[in-house]
């Protein structure tokens, strides 16, 4: 009977496991599925540049995951018992209703993360975000519809709020665009990329509003903490990300946000059936810190995680990778960026990229992230393992060893 291996979610992280996994066992021994609400790979690192009108390349996952062994099933999960060990889903275009359940024997989650409005009144109601492919398009077709002169607020000085607002201004320096920093502008960066970023927003005509909270949205403005009122015919919110719910409402041991506590495998540890990759992931890097929300965590996390499985079902030796940090890559529009290095833990170190090159050099971080979702063995030939008859034994046997 082959081994059931289900994989929720194809982004970055869950995409880059199953093609991964598929890779490495033998397929007359596992069964491996994944499970996605949309039949598209989306390339979340570009939301900010879909959202401005740029048409990105189609990606099919269908074709992404040709001949990889992978079965894709266009579904969305309502639910997932991991005591039962089954996933609940909705076909695409099905009936709303009960829905179809799946039985796994491992279960690798990475649904992922949605926009954060944190709770801020008047957010939900009113502003726009870019973690997803809808809410990128429904800010597209808002700016459209600016006129010159209009204010665009963008809240969030982290890395997506510097890449959307450096964006917007590049591609319509009609509108007054405005960016809200809870801290100061680029103040984790080091000095020679704090002075590059205001350099950047100084020459794209970026109003930024430093050591500013937004306590409230409304249609046509933003209030602050101290009482000003920004004027905002469109707010653009990117204060950070929420994990999926679903992960919370099952028995699995889960952070305060939501995020499911792993071992360094990527393993569940209260549920050793079930990994878990990507921001749905409470990972802990170099010194014990929790990685970030990001693209950089969640494909290593998913090669790990992968990895980690097959060394386990085929009584191989487990990976002892730890997941560490190269750089921080910020496009500032399409023809400016900031490459700062940084520490293994994420902390900036003095040298850093900035100009023409750092903007080549994201842009060919971000096509290397999609041809690595085809491509999950990175073009390194590999023998496909057969999975041992009892993976339990064997696996903690070799774990005992390690």
């Amino acid at each position: 009977m082959q081994h059931r291996i289900i994989v929720l979610g194809a982004g970055y992280a869950g995409a880059v496991a199953a093609g991964r996994l598929a890779g490495r066992l033998h397929r007359e021994d596992v069964a491996v599925t994944l499970v996605n609400a949309e039949p598209d790979f989306v390339e979340r690192v570009r939301m900010h540049q879909l959202a401005v009108g740029q048409d990105l390349k189609h990606r099919p996952l269908d074709e992404m995951l040709a001949g990889t062994g992978v079965e894709l099933r266009l579904a969305r999960v309502t639910g997932v018992d991991v005591d039962r060990r089954t996933v609940t889903v909705v076909d695409a275009g099905g009936a709303e209703g009960p829905g179809t359940e799946l039985e796994y024997d491992t279960l690798v989650y990475a649904l992922g993360s949605g926009w954060n409005d944190q709770g801020v009144p008047g957010t939900a109601e009113h502003a726009h975000e870019i973690a997803g492919r809808p809410g990128a398009l429904r800010l597209r077709e808002r700016l459209a519809r600016l006129t010159a002169g209009q204010t665009v607020v963008v809240v969030g000085g982290g890395l997506t709020g510097l890449e959307a607002a450096a964006e917007i201004a590049e591609a319509r320096p009609d509108l007054d665009v405005a960016l809200a920093a809870r801290d100061g502008l680029g103040d984790w960066l080091s000095p020679r990329g704090r002075r590059h970023l205001r350099k950047v927003f100084d020459e794209l005509g970026v109003t930024v509003h430093e050591h500013t909270t937004v306590t409230a949205v409304e249609a046509d403005r933003v209030t602050t903490a101290d009482g000003r009122s920004l004027p905002a015919a469109v707010t653009v919110w990117t204060t950070g990300f929420a994990v999926h719910p679903i992960a919370r409402a099952t028995a699995l041991e889960v952070t305060g946000t939501g995020q499911i506590v792993v071992d360094g495998t990527l393993r569940s540890v209260s549920h050793p059936d079930v990994y878990a990759i990507g921001d749905a992931a409470m990972v802990a890097g170099p010194g014990g810190k929790p990685l970030r929300m990001s693209c950089a965590s969640g494909v290593p996390s998913a090669w790990q995680a992968a990895d980690a499985i097959a060394a386990r079902l085929t009584g191989g030796k487990l990976p002892k990778v730890s997941l560490r940090y190269f750089n921080q890559c910020i496009s500032l529009g399409r023809r400016e960026g900031l490459i700062q290095y940084v520490t293994a833990d994420d902390r900036a170190v003095r040298a850093a990229l900035t100009g023409r090159l750092a903007a080549v050099y994201k842009e060919l971080v971000c096509r290397g992230a999609a041809w690595g979702v085809a491509n999950p063995l990175l073009g390194m030939p590999t023998r496909p393992r057969r999975v041992v008859r009892e993976p339990a034994r064997t696996a903690a046997a070799a774990e005992a060893a390690a």
